[in-house]
């Protein structure tokens, strides 16, 4: 099925009724529960410089978010070091460490984030955090957030056969959790991961905090989001609500 990008064809598509009665909401980190990819973004930029990398060239936002944003390590490392892996999963591993000296003083919460927690915690649901990211990452932005007791579980993409864009770390969250695909639904803010809830049969609501809307539709999400105030996720809940059908 062909998707346009247009307001209209997402407002249609805004329904979460259909998956009723709900057991879980399952959340991915970077860029869904906080906007992490602006300092990403300035992590690779400000390395990658130093080596050179490009001529020297600043990389664009627009690399960063079609290329780099999203996706695992190791094909990260693909993308960036064809001809050395080895060297380019270290470099990562340094990326990723000044990720994680700076993330204590620039990470916020993406917004309405806690009022979508209160809802979640409201209506006894089961949760789990699905990320490609390191686990020292995640681990250290759910606790920056207040969110470590929030989640049931964290499944991250390395620990599993394959990571995001393959439907295997949103299954793996659907078996601890001991829930249903068909009482599920996702959060997600990246063409990987929507790719990869998708695929593992479960609908994905998408937020467009780090990338361009046409992107994200392509990867064939339930609805889009600005963020977890927007009205049509309240709409969406509130059609549950009303129906009776939502686990309270």
């Amino acid at each position: 099925m062909t998707v346009s990008s247009g307001e209209n064809s997402v407002e249609r598509k805004s329904s979460l009724s259909g998956f009723a009665p709900l057991e879980a909401v399952l959340f991915d980190v970077d860029g869904t529960l906080c906007d992490s990819d602006p300092l990403h973004y300035f992590t690779f930029r400000e390395m990658l410089q130093e080596i050179n990398f490009n001529g020297g060239v600043p990389i664009t936002e627009k690399f960063f978010s079609e290329k780099l944003s999203g996706k695992h390590n190791e094909d990260m490392a693909l993308v960036l070091f064809p001809d050395d892996i080895e060297g380019g999963m270290k470099f990562l591993a340094d990326k990723e460490a000044l990720f994680r000296r700076l993330a204590p003083e620039r990470l916020m919460a993406v917004n309405g984030l806690y009022k979508m927690k209160k809802w979640v915690e409201d209506h006894g649901l089961k949760r789990a955090a699905v990320t490609n990211a390191p686990r020292e990452n995640a681990e250290l932005i759910i606790s920056i957030l207040g969110l470590t007791d929030f989640f049931e579980s964290l499944i991250i993409g390395s620990e599993c056969e394959h990571p995001k864009p393959h439907p295997d770390p949103y299954l793996k969250a659907l078996e601890a959790l001991k829930v249903s695909k068909d009482h599920t639904f996702v959060f997600e803010d990246s063409v990987s991961g929507i790719k990869a809830g998708v695929a593992a049969g479960l609908p994905v609501v998408g937020l467009t905090t780090g990338n361009p809307e046409h992107a994200l539709m392509e990867a064939n999400p339930t609805f889009l989001l600005k963020d977890y105030n927007d009205p049509k996720l309240w709409a969406a809940l509130e059609e549950l609500e009303s129906a009776g059908k939502a686990v309270v």
